[in-house]
């Protein structure tokens, strides 16, 4: 049973936008981190970092971010000024290996400054704009900017920056024989709340079957004696519910016959205890993703 929560609760017309921008930041997170190449007028080069960023269209290949107005002085970035100048933008993702220099990048140096300089990154030459690519960088966007969306004039307010897609480089290294993203060789990093940053790889990578072609039967068809209890969580509910077709009474009896684990619970407690074990067990197996495991052992008893 979930503990009773009394939530805090804050009006964004009644707070400072240093504290809201905290907030939200650092709950809607994790963000992917658009590394934006552009270009003034004047053939200034600008390397710089957006975690308002995401795709929003396949066809046509849209992708958004948005140069937010600077809190502490209200002030427009130099990212924003560029793409009204000349209106285009490599957008390169951002992976562990060039987190740390993407973040020098992020440093507010003068206008004309290049960011690819100080930070030590590698300019490539794009191909059907003038802003150039980040070598390091494992996907690189060459974009187009359809347009530029003010959403207020006060410091913090965003600017949407709405791009197509014209052409994408991906380096070959991080992807698989079939021709797609091997997320784990990516190795992306994405952005928290203040100085903090997520890395996808390793352990924090997880998968979750999509219900496309399946329809489970959902969560308020699972037994009250399932749904209720104590040991079972939301995922697990979740997994549960995502099945379409429950295990037969023939291979759940083979499942009772050969299972080990089932049997010692079945032999060690009583009656008014082996509901509660049986659904540890079926917990530990939605752990490991054993999910028709989990079932035969609560359809066991």
């Amino acid at each position: 049973m979930q503990k009773e929560i009394v939530y805090r609760s804050f009006n964004p017309k009644e707070i400072k936008a240093g504290e809201l921008q905290a907030l939200m930041q650092g709950s809607i997170a994790p963000r992917p981190i658009c590394f934006a190449s552009t270009i003034d007028k004047n053939g200034n080069v600008n390397l710089s970092p957006f975690s308002f960023f995401n795709m929003f269209s396949t066809k046509p290949p849209i992708l958004i971010f948005s140069p937010a107005r600077r809190v502490r002085d209200n002030t427009s970035k130099h990212t924003l000024e560029n793409v009204l100048e000349i209106e285009e933008v490599v957008i390169n993702m951002v992976n562990f290996d060039m987190v740390q220099q993407m973040s020098l990048s992020s440093c507010e140096y003068p206008k004309g400054t290049n960011e690819f300089v100080k930070a030590g990154f590698t300019e490539e030459k794009s191909i059907l704009v003038k802003p150039p690519r980040v070598k390091e960088s494992p996907v690189q966007f060459e974009c187009t900017v359809n347009q530029v969306v003010p959403l207020g004039t006060e410091g913090g307010a965003g600017n949407l920056v709405i791009c197509e897609v014209k052409l994408i480089h991906i380096n070959p290294d991080v992807m698989t024989a079939t021709g797609k993203i091997d997320q784990e060789k990516i190795d992306l990093v994405a952005r928290l709340g203040g100085d903090w940053y997520t890395r996808a790889n390793g352990s924090a990578l997880f998968e979750v079957p999509k219900p496309l072609t399946t329809l489970g039967m959902g969560v308020d068809q699972l037994p009250e004696t399932i749904s209720n209890s104590k040991f079972l969580t939301g995922n697990d509910l979740g997994m549960l519910g995502n099945t379409e077709h429950l295990p037969d009474a023939d291979s759940i009896e083979v499942f009772r016959r050969m299972n080990s684990e089932l049997q010692k619970i079945k032999s060690d407690f009583s009656d008014e205890l082996l509901q509660n074990e049986l659904h540890k067990l079926a917990h530990k197996y939605l752990e490991e993703k054993r999910i028709d495991d989990a079932w035969k052992v609560l359809l066991s008893s």
